[in-house]
């Protein structure tokens, strides 16, 4: 294929180089001169290992070249990828200054070519970005998004010194567009690689390497202050965390990494406050561990704020332990959602059949008389009265139970809010999700 690459920096360098050993011909575009300069040269425009040898070798062959001249390269090639720049700025935004400059470039320079052209953002961008980068083009070429030209987001998750190796090796490849044949065309260029081709929202896409990247700088900060308070105790922090990454089932997986409500139970709120505690009699410093409750505590919150936004005063809930197929009610979320519903007036039922107040003994009924001493007032029997008297349902347990009933009810004014995420239910009139 007949490729552009906008932006001659770290990104496009290494773009250029493998896309030209994988046999297809790119035209790179810089405002640099010094750059434009280097590349025609053979050369290439960062120092990162293997790079240097395969622009040699891609020049000798005839795959390479670059150019100021912008409007030339995009009249000769049908897909075009953005590697601009898109520096911080000193308030932590981003400067798309460049970025939106090329688009201007390709609304001038689309109006009069013909033939659909697609435009690929490698560039960290934030969710939107494409969006506008496509309103600007389509106001000042008269060309359509879909129709004359497409979108697409496909970010990079190069890294400094293995940029080459992480090319030709991904865990995945990311693609994001509106356009089917738009993403298809850029995973094309992929299909030789291993790792997944993953095609998604465009919005998706746009934030997932800030959310890679933010994740990576919580694992490093999280480990140190493990390490900080092994440090104190003459523990050694690497045997800590070694056998830590060893449990593949709940530590390193995707199994607690699903956004919904917030957590509870005896150990997880328990353990949290020891290790903060321990962390403290020792005067170890551990900012991110000392807030993960506060978090939790503003997830209960935005239930909270969700649910008096609906303005309703007739709630039903649907679980009250902390998860499913458990009676343990201790630090249930829902206990602690319902107390302050209550506080405010509101008039609710509760029903879960792992709940039997006969049976509540020792703290985990301590813990219920504390919080709701009049819970046999608010417990039924039958799900069935709570779908017919309340005017919002919340669904706090992922219980077939609930899915059930809920899937064979049709009440046209009921409003359902979803926390643990039951996808047979997202279609039904009313359905609202706490973070979908």
């Amino acid at each position: 294929m007949k490729i552009s690459i906008f932006g001659l920096g770290y990104v496009g360098c290494v773009s250029i180089g493998c896309l030209a050993k994988n046999g297809h011909h790119i035209t790179g575009v810089d405002v640099s001169a010094a750059k434009i300069n280097q590349i025609n040269s053979g050369l290439p425009t960062i120092i990162e290992k293997d790079i240097d040898t395969i622009i040699a070798e891609q020049h000798k062959a005839g795959r390479i070249n670059a150019t100021t001249d912008y409007k030339k390269a995009i009249l000769e090639t049908d897909i075009s990828i953005i590697a601009v720049g898109t520096p911080s700025t000193s308030k932590g935004h981003l400067n798309l200054n460049y970025m939106f400059k090329v688009a201007e470039n390709f609304g001038e320079v689309l109006k009069d070519k013909e033939g659909f052209h697609v435009i690929a953002i490698r560039s960290t961008v934030m969710p939107g970005t494409a969006d506008k980068f496509a309103t600007i083009i389509e106001e000042k070429s008269g060309k359509l998004r879909n129709i004359d030209f497409a979108m697409v987001s496909n970010p990079e998750f190069l890294r400094e010194g293995t940029a080459v190796a992480d090319y030709n090796n991904p865990p995945l490849t990311l693609i994001g567009s509106q356009n089917p044949d738009a993403a298809n065309t850029i995973a094309s260029l992929y299909n030789h690689l291993p790792g997944e081709i993953v095609i998604t929202d465009i919005r998706v896409a746009e934030i997932m390497k800030y959310i890679n990247n933010t994740f990576h700088a919580l694992k490093i900060s999280f480990a140190n202050e493990v390490g900080n308070i092994c440090t104190a105790l003459d523990i050694d922090s690497h045997k800590v965390m070694e056998i830590f990454c060893k449990d593949k089932d709940l530590n390193i997986s995707p199994y607690y990494l699903k956004p919904g409500f917030a957590y509870g139970g005896s150990c997880l709120p328990k353990d949290l406050k020891g290790l903060k505690t321990l962390a403290h009699d020792l005067y170890v410093q551990t900012p991110i561990i000392t807030n993960i409750d506060i978090t939790n505590e503003i997830q209960i919150q935005r239930a909270v704020e969700l649910i008096l936004s609906k303005g309703k005063s007739k709630l039903g809930f649907l679980g009250l332990s902390f998860k499913a197929g458990t009676d343990d009610l201790r630090n249930s979320p829902a206990v602690t959602l319902i107390e302050t519903l209550l506080g405010k007036g509101h008039e609710i039922c509760i029903y879960d059949k792992n709940v039997q107040l006969s049976k509540l003994t020792g703290t985990n009924k301590e813990y219920i008389d504390q919080h709701i001493p009049h819970l046999s007032k608010l417990m039924v029997s039958d799900i069935n009265e709570i779908l017919d008297s309340c005017e919002i349902v919340v669904v706090n347990n992922r219980e077939k139970e609930y899915e059930n009933a809920l899937q064979n009810y049709a009440k046209e004014d009921l409003i359902l809010i979803d926390m643990v995420r039951m996808k047979s239910l997202e279609n039904k009139k009313g359905y609202i999700g706490i973070n979908w």
